[in-house]
């Protein structure tokens, strides 16, 4: 009995992984790291290995002098994220969306594929950012590996997979545009610190960078919940993962704001 309660299990879980593999939009089920999750959970599974291991294995050796290559890394995400910036705003403009209710266009015209191809960019530069961990743990900041810094790298690679296999487009844009904005200010400032000491004194902006980041989370937020709302032709289960998801950013990047600077300016008052 145990056993056929095992394999009615089993052929459930089969038919819940056709269906994911099934349901997908066909324009990007041939794309790299999208047609199934497997690819981008075993990613992940490293990444976590990465995360645990990686700080053992650094322990009693040197940090690692990565300064040339955080320059180029930093300013080529700078440049990578401004190509996508350029990308949501002119395909969504080309396309004449609309920031209050915008159904996905599953068609194969040029503009609706341009659209899926700058998500997949989005999706996979999310992908590329789990380097920014790998440099912590070299370099030996692990203080840098904090709850915020390894839920929001790990979240935003299955969001975004589930957003180009499923959504590939339409109210996701906003989203992917603001991001990508916020992320050229976030590397510049990166690309900037790499060099060193010497460009301290022209790093007095991080606070209002961490302002920036909560701002796109509100917006996020705020957009979303219109759409919860509205009569739109856009998946409610994707609405409603995203509101909580921003949620979830807005109460962790506020936690980080208050402990970074409000804390700070309090101690150097007293």
């Amino acid at each position: 009995m145990k056993g056929f309660h095992a394999l009615a299990i089993w052929q459930k879980l089969q038919l819940l992984y056709q269906g994911i593999l099934g349901n997908g939009d066909k324009r990007t089920d041939s794309w790299p790291l999208v047609y199934s999750p497997v690819p981008i959970s075993s990613i992940f599974l490293c990444y976590l290995l990465i995360i645990w291991l990686g700080p053992k294995l650094m322990k009693n050796r040197q940090p690692v002098n990565l300064k040339p290559i955080l320059i180029v890394y930093n300013f080529c995400m700078v440049c990578l994220s401004a190509y996508m910036f350029y990308e949501f705003t002119a395909s969504s403009w080309l396309a004449k969306y609309s920031l209050l209710c915008q159904p996905v266009d599953y068609s194969d015209s040029p503009q609706a594929t341009r659209m899926a191809r700058v998500c997949w960019w989005f999706y996979f530069s999310k992908v590329i950012e789990l380097s920014d961990t790998i440099f912590f743990i070299l370099r030996k900041k692990n203080s840098q590996l904090t709850f915020l810094h390894v839920y929001h790298h790990t979240t935003m690679i299955f969001n975004w997979w589930a957003g180009v296999k499923y959504v590939a487009g339409g109210q996701s844009f906003l989203i992917g545009l603001i991001n990508s904005l916020v992320h050229v200010v976030m590397y510049l400032y990166y690309g900037l610190a790499a060099f060193g000491p010497s460009m301290t004194k022209y790093l007095w902006w991080k606070r209002y960078l961490t302002s920036l980041q909560l701002l796109q989370f509100f917006i996020v937020t705020i957009h979303t919940t219109y759409n919860l709302f509205a009569d739109c032709d856009f998946p409610d289960s994707m609405n409603m993962a995203v509101f909580a998801y921003s949620l979830s950013l807005i109460a962790l990047f506020s936690n980080f704001y208050y402990k970074s600077y409000l804390t700070k300016t309090k101690t150097k008052e007293t």
